[in-house]
C-alpha cells in the first residue's frame, strides 16, 4: 500500500501524495481530477478553488505565523 505524505510548504500550501481522498464539511466527497497526481490544499483562505490552492497566497503575501 502506498504511503500518504503531506508536506507543508513554507509560505504556501499543503502538498498532498499518496491515496487519499477528501470529504467536503457535508459528507460528501470532493472530486480530484487525477487521484495519482499530488494535489495542493489551500492554507491562505484566500483561494477560490477551496479546498485546492489556486496561488493566491502569492498576492496576499501568506505568512503561517501571521508576519
Amino acid at each position: 500500500m502506498a504511503e500518504v505524505v503531506i508536506q507543508v510548504r513554507p509560505n504556501g500550501p499543503y502538498k498532498v501524495t499518496g491515496p487519499v481522498s477528501l470529504v467536503g464539511p457535508d459528507g460528501a466527497p470532493i472530486p480530484l481530477e487525477d487521484a495519482d497526481e499530488a494535489m495542493f490544499l489551500c492554507r491562505c483562505g484566500e483561494s477560490k478553488e477551496k479546498p485546492f490552492c489556486d496561488g493566491t497566497h502569492k498576492e496576499c503575501s501568506f505568512r503561517p505565523d501571521g508576519d
